[in-house]
């Protein structure tokens, strides 16, 4: 599949905004200047990325509790995803959601929901509105391994499936659901073979490669768009930090997570741009300079923020 050069740099951009945001939140936590704690995404940057870049502005996007990831591959604003992280009134959701509940509709992203695979029903509700209204959109709901053992997931590829709806159920495997690894509790090795049961494709990629799986999503959208119906998409990823910051992570070997971290998705893509592509080196070096720029200032943003007034508790909770 030939990528033009201008979304090749792009891919870049938004997996290094990824990696250095996350790095500043965790930074953050750290110091105790964070409300709540965070679930990174480093590590599983070419998954999120590869399949926003396939979409469009007006395809929605749900998450999970590990979604800032997909909120910035989907085109959301440092500045106000750190605001609502530090619990400010600029931020998304007006510092309601935190890190676990960005909503940025303007983006096309649905929201993150802290509950396991709790976003694929939201997706299918609205997939299904795309179809009644005839609107050329897809709908993209993002969960983990552990969320494939969901009644939500279940019923939503089901229900999506029975309808032929414009969706892209994309199951990112991570190996663990928290502490507990995905082989002990799924007898199949190959999750993309759940596919079968829904009579829908199953695809499995390498989600550590960002261009096989934007190549899969194309594919897989396109498909949505034209009235084929639902795909599963599996990529094989891995998170190379705790489930949340500061975990103690006693479950997992040392070497496994270096075996994994070696891996590295924007490492890897970066020497393939310079050595297959021949993307000029200086490029990257500008991107690198201008993603670190951004979250400087999104720092600053949110530390200047204001706080919520707390004579708003009750605003914008409904019965």
């Amino acid at each position: 599949m030939e990528v033009a050069l201008q979304t090749l740099l792009e891919m870049y951009r938004r997996m290094v905004r990824i990696r250095q945001f996350e790095l500043a939140a965790t930074n953050l936590f750290k110091r105790g200047q964070l409300k709540g704690t965070v679930h990174t995404y480093i590590g599983m940057e070419a998954s999120g990325v590869g399949v926003c870049m396939a979409l469009r502005t007006e395809d929605l996007i749900a998450g999970t509790h590990r979604s800032h990831g997909h909120n910035i591959a989907k085109g959301a604003d440092l500045a106000r995803m750190m605001a609502e992280l530090m619990g400010k009134e600029t931020g998304y959701c007006k510092g309601r959601g935190g890190s676990m509940h960005i909503a940025a509709f303007e983006t096309g992203s649905l929201g993150a929901l802290a509950v396991v695979a709790s976003g694929i029903p939201l997706a299918v509700g609205a997939a299904l509105a795309f179809q009644m209204r005839r609107e050329d959109r897809v709908a993209v709901p993002f969960t983990g391994d552990a969320g494939s053992n969901t009644g939500n997931w279940h019923e939503g590829l089901n229900m999506a499936a029975a309808w032929n709806l414009p969706v892209v159920f994309v199951l990112e495997n991570n190996q663990y659901g928290v502490s507990t690894r995905i082989d002990d509790v799924t007898r199949i090795h190959d999750l993309s073979l759940r596919a079968a049961g829904y009579g829908i494709p199953g695809v499995r990629v390498d989600g550590f490669d960002v261009l096989a799986v934007y190549e899969a999503a194309t594919a897989a959208v396109a498909r949505a768009r034209a009235g084929g119906g639902p795909t599963l998409l599996v990529t094989e990823s891995y998170r190379v930090d705790g489930h949340y910051a500061g975990e103690p992570e006693v479950y997992r070997d040392r070497a496994e997570v270096a075996e994994y971290r070696a891996k590295d998705p924007i490492a890897r893509f970066r020497s393939r741009l310079i050595d297959e592509l021949a993307v000029d080196v200086l490029s990257l070096g500008a991107i690198d300079v201008e993603v670190t720029a951004a979250i400087d200032a999104a720092l600053a943003f949110a530390r200047e923020s204001r706080e919520p007034d707390p004579a708003t508790a009750l605003d914008y909770i409904y019965a």
